[in-house]
């Protein structure tokens, strides 16, 4: 019995080192990208129940808060990269004894850190909404949402760091299974709540919490029956110091550049709230479409990552630029193809979020035919980012995205911007900052893999 429960524990994993790589990024990519999309349908359900049930200001309410969500959970999120980069790499190098102390240090660090963002983002949310100038409309009702949210970060970041490592170990599908079921039960509390109880916001909110919840107990009885070499063991929960500073090395950089790109999202979302309140929503409509292109583009720059850090571990460095390759082309065609769906359709698609709302619609229309139209650059900056994290490299494309992506905005917005003040040319600063960042990260992609093959070429597996 102990030997079939540590076959089907093996057959989780992916070894990513050797045999064809197509295949098996697909085989990687496809799950990650359903479940982002899944994702975002439950989040979708969110605005579309509260829009269609408690009315466009309580819609406007939820959609405004992603961004603002975003500047304070991308901490965490960032960490979680770190720490599948650090499973991969000890996977690839077969040393799983190292990958289990990593997982030991990855729940501490979820725990405690969600903790601390729980509380943080409870006490300062009126603060922070009146900075991004909030409609006095709805700024009651967005309050009343991200406290409520905020109950649920720690469960959400147990959930991602979690996922992160079952995903560097080549074990995506579990991780969509658990978002399944919970995003399933997050839709039908969202009826019961808002449509039934008519808790508007709040309903919505407790809801998110509630799934979360369920979503972070799945993935932790997940790591807790893995290989009894790698598995995880509550008892055990505790900081390694040599692991904390390799999940670091690469999380925080990521983790700090995320929080700055959504810093610069957030003053785009203040720039968005001077227009008004349906301006507000039909952003927030179109940002929610787009961000269904973004996870599917998002699921390459996950698969460069993790591919990059197992070939690494295993000293394969001729993988690397195959991996780079086929992640390359996979995710402009991704991008390209989605983002003209997207566009094409935007009537249909956001007359699901807005209903008889024509003037919210063109709105979002005005960002899709930005946004969605070049978001194959984004994808393209997010996969050669991916690589150079795979490849132990977080401070260089930390630094080169915050002074092409997030300054690059911060100017246009100060200046083309201020002298323009239209959204369609607030919008024209995402493109812009794509095509500057992911020029300059290909270059340091072909510096960081010379480097790094000079350094280990003579150096051998353990």
């Amino acid at each position: 019995m102990e030997a079939l429960k540590k076959n089907r524990a093996h057959q989780q994993t992916m070894d990513m080192t050797q045999g064809p790589l197509a295949g098996k990024l697909l085989i990687f990519t496809f799950p990650v990208m359903l479940a982002g999309i899944l994702q975002l349908l439950f989040n979708a359900a969110d605005i579309i129940v509260v829009g269609r049930f408690a009315g466009s200001n309580s819609l406007a309410a939820v959609g405004s808060n992603g961004a603002l969500i975003n500047l304070i959970v991308n901490l965490l999120v960032g960490l979680s990269v770190g720490s599948g980069v650090a499973a991969a790499f000890f996977f690839g190098a077969g040393e799983q004894d190292q990958v289990k102390e990593t997982i030991h240090t990855s729940m501490a660090i979820s725990l405690g850190g969600g903790i601390v963002t729980g509380i943080a983002g409870i006490a300062l949310s009126p603060i922070l909404l009146k900075m991004m100038a909030t409609p006095e409309g709805i700024i009651g009702l967005s309050q009343l949402y991200l406290r409520i949210y905020f109950l649920g970060v720690p469960s959400m970041a147990v959930y991602n760091f979690g996922s992160a490592i079952l995903r560097s170990l080549g074990d995506t599908k579990r991780p969509l299974l658990y978002l399944t079921v919970a995003g399933l039960v997050n839709i039908v509390l969202n009826v019961i709540l808002v449509a039934v109880f008519y808790l508007d916001v709040a309903g919505v909110a407790i809801a998110t919490v509630i799934s979360q919840t369920i979503s972070a107990v799945l993935v932790v009885r997940s790591l807790m029956h893995l290989e009894p070499e790698m598995n995880l063991e509550l008892r055990k929960i505790r900081i390694s110091k040599p692991k904390l500073l390799r999940i670091l090395r690469v999380g925080l950089p990521a983790g700090l550049q995320s929080t700055v790109f959504s810093l610069s999202n957030v003053l785009i979302q203040s720039s968005v709230n001077s227009f008004g309140e349906i301006a507000v929503a039909g952003n927030s409509a179109a940002g929610n479409i787009e961000g269904f292109i973004y996870m599917a583009m998002n699921s390459f720059y996950q698969a460069a990552q993790t591919f990059t850090s197992q070939n690494v571990g295993a000293r394969k460095f001729d993988r690397i630029g195959k991996v780079f390759l086929n992640c390359f082309l996979m995710v402009t065609v991704t991008g390209l193809v989605l983002g003209q769906i997207a566009y094409r359709m935007g009537d249909l698609l956001l007359g699901i979020y807005l209903p008889g709302n024509p003037e919210a619609i063109q709105y979002g229309l005005t960002r899709l035919s930005v946004i969605a139209l070049s978001y194959c650059l984004c994808g393209i900056m997010e996969v050669i980012s991916g690589e150079l994290r795979g490849m132990g490299e977080s401070v260089l494309p930390m630094v080169v995205s915050l002074v092409g992506s997030c300054l690059l905005r911060v100017i246009w917005i100060y200046t083309i911007f201020a002298a323009n003040h239209t959204l369609f040319v607030l919008y024209l600063s995402y493109p812009v900052s794509w095509i500057v960042t992911e020029m300059v990260h290909l270059l340091c992609y072909f510096y960081v893999k010379k480097r790094l093959v000079r350094q280990y070429r003579q150096v051998p597996v353990r």
